[in-house]
């Protein structure tokens, strides 16, 4: 089959399997990810790989950045006649008309209130749907200069994808360009919009969607090339499997030693001696987290994604500590992804901060 979704573990080598596969096409090559650390970790790579530089014939974008410019402006005009002005992020749905008792959307007729602010920048939650309805009034022609642009198309992250991405995904798979695919559904940190369409396959269910919904399309689905590690030392992946312990559990392929291996508590008040003897990353669920340490750097859960560490400094939430220290089950899916993004950013020790008196036989206590 010329079309494949890979399920992979975190620090697989998925970048690295693409960058190789890339490299070896003659022609033309897209790659595509969520997030703009990730596309900057496909760059890194293809330097590493390919003597400093990325082909000519290889174009790296986000998800974003390719629906603007290749599934939104060519073909803008079948829906409106004025011109994009960029992109608007959003973190909740778009397009409020008014609240009530209940909140009122303009409808997707009207549609410069739909899909665009005031000065007319396209709604991030908007954009793909955008696309899949210039394709339609295009009679498909916006899917045709895609695959007539780019003959091998690697989505990776795909995990994220939901809504009407997973619309156009499907409608990529019908041409005849050849599609890779990749992603940890444990790894489901971003949502691109907040439509219902295809609302059952949110929670990182890209294999579901393929296997339901593409089952005319020729797509190979590989959960074996990528699963295991070779990022995370074995305890880390020991710690990470037990949050998801419903997927195929990760082994380690990393097996350097170092004098501070495995997963550690450090009690809020010797967090800087720790900081100041490891240097770790700190990672903290948003920018709302208290006790950061000012004097080293941070990233949030989900900007790390992507990222590789050798030591990382998580400061959870509640939710988080009690699931370790009590095993409290974590009834939150996104909580729970945010979490296993953190732990398995690192290579040889993931350090959790806990309170000063906690007292724990789980992990030691740094």
């Amino acid at each position: 089959m010329k079309n494949e979704l890979l399920i992979a573990s975190a620090g697989a080598g998925k970048t690295t399997l693409f960058v190789k596969k890339a490299l070896a096409c003659s022609d033309s090559v897209l790659i595509t990810t969520f997030t703009e650390e990730n596309e900057r970790e496909i760059r890194k790579k293809f330097t590493e790989l390919n003597n400093g530089v990325i082909p000519p014939n290889v174009t790296i974008q986000t998800w974003f950045s390719f629906l603007i410019e290749h599934g939104a402006k060519p073909y803008q005009g079948k829906l409106t006649n004025k011109r994009i002005n960029g992109l608007f992020l959003v973190n909740e749905k778009s397009g409020l008309k008014y609240r009530g008792k209940y909140p009122v959307y303009f409808s997707e007729d009207e549609i410069d209130n739909h899909y665009f602010t005031s000065d007319y920048q396209i709604y991030s939650d908007k954009l793909s749907k955008f696309a899949v309805k210039c394709n339609e009034k295009s009679n498909g022609y916006v899917i045709v200069r895609i695959s007539a642009l780019f003959q091998n198309i690697f989505i990776d992250e795909v995990q994220d994808m939901a809504g009407y991405d997973l619309v156009f995904i499907k409608l990529l798979l019908e041409t005849d360009s050849v599609i890779r695919m990749a992603g940890d559904p444990r790894q489901v940190t971003y949502h691109t919009h907040f439509s219902s369409k295809y609302k059952k396959y949110y929670e990182g269910k890209i294999q579901e969607f393929v296997l339901n919904e593409c089952k005319q399309l020729e797509c190979l689905i590989d959960t074996d090339a990528l699963k295991g590690s070779w990022r995370n030392n074995q305890t880390i992946c020991d710690f990470a499997n037990k949050l998801f312990p419903e997927h195929p559990q990760c082994e380690s392929l990393q097996k350097k030693k170092t004098d501070h291996d495995g997963v550690f508590f450090v009690a809020e008040k010797d967090t800087e001696k720790y900081l100041e003897k490891y240097l770790p990353m700190q990672l903290r669920y948003d920018r709302r987290t208290k006790k950061i340490n000012p004097k080293y750097e941070v990233k949030n859960f989900g900007e790390s994604k992507g990222a590789t560490y050798d030591r990382v400094l998580i400061y959870p939430t509640k939710k988080m500590l009690d699931w370790v220290l009590k095993n409290e089950k974590i009834d939150s899916f996104e909580v729970k992804c945010k979490f296993y993004v953190a732990v398995t950013r690192a290579k040889f020790s993931v350090a959790i901060v806990c309170k000063n008196n906690d007292k724990s036989d789980v992990l030691p206590i740094y």
